[in-house]
């Protein structure tokens, strides 16, 4: 008992004094032109490690909200102006550093999107005892998360199925952070580009000029399609302003 009680003691020691001694570093992940990636998209996988051994140090996901939109896209950004609030999405690493170490410090978002996920990495100085807090270091993520929703991946598709032999092309399209597209919106669909192209057995078929509709985030065509074959779609999406692009492509077929 008493030897479980030291145990027990021991731990709760350690654990006190690595709070005390450790240096808190605050890692963000921010879309390019958004806001920032948190819980609603599954936020970003970030990796700290040693820059000299390429040890972990930390390992999380940022958790949170995406942030206030006010401030972080419709106030002038000053000197010394933090724009992550307490609940805004993050990761707090504890660092058990006992000299000054260089580091990296790696983001991967949205992690639940692998087809759209970027990576970034930045690097740095961190020294024992001096946090890095408030805004904290912030890892911009550029891109869209473009998903395509018809037709589905190996879809089989009849052409006789096909009202005036139309076929329906739709995507999801979102900001890195999962912030809604719409017409005229704060991201504004009207600046960006949006395509697909379809090409049949390797060979490019058409490009088709997508648009969205009344529903946030949901891009659509209708094109004729008049061979059967096997098919690839490939949909992207471009604002020239800001130079954010995402891809997502699908395989399907034509038959009788």
């Amino acid at each position: 008992m008493k030897k479980v009680l030291l145990t027990t003691l021991l731990i709760f020691l350690a654990n006190f004094l690595f709070a005390q001694t450790a240096t808190r570093v605050i890692v963000r992940a921010k879309a390019k032109d958004a806001k920032f990636i948190g819980s609603s998209i599954g936020g970003a996988q970030i990796i700290v490690r040693d820059k000299a051994t390429g040890e972990i140090l930390a390992k999380g996901v940022t958790e949170g909200s995406t942030g206030n939109t006010k401030l972080i896209m419709n106030t002038p950004k000053a000197r010394d102006l933090q724009i992550a609030e307490k609940s805004t999405a993050k990761f707090e690493a504890a660092l058990a550093l006992t000299e000054p170490t260089f580091i990296t410090i790696e983001a991967t978002a949205p992690m639940n999107q692998k087809q759209a996920a970027v990576t970034a990495t930045t690097e740095l100085w961190v020294i024992p005892g001096k946090d890095i807090l408030g805004d904290g270091i912030v890892i911009e993520i550029p891109g869209f998360v473009v998903n395509v929703l018809a037709p589905r991946t190996h879809q089989s598709i009849s052409l006789a199925s096909l009202e005036n032999s139309e076929l329906s092309i739709q995507a999801n399209i979102v900001m890195m952070c999962g912030c809604p597209i719409t017409s005229g919106g704060m991201w504004d669909a009207n600046q960006m580009e949006v395509r697909g192209i379809l090409k049949k057995e390797g060979k490019l078929v058409k490009e088709v000029e997508m648009s969205v509709g009344n529903e946030a985030n949901l891009f659509s065509a209708k094109t004729t399609l008049a061979e059967t074959g096997y098919y690839e779609l490939v949909i992207f999406a471009y604002n020239a302003t800001t130079g954010n692009t995402g891809v997502d492509k699908v395989n399907f077929s034509l038959g009788k």
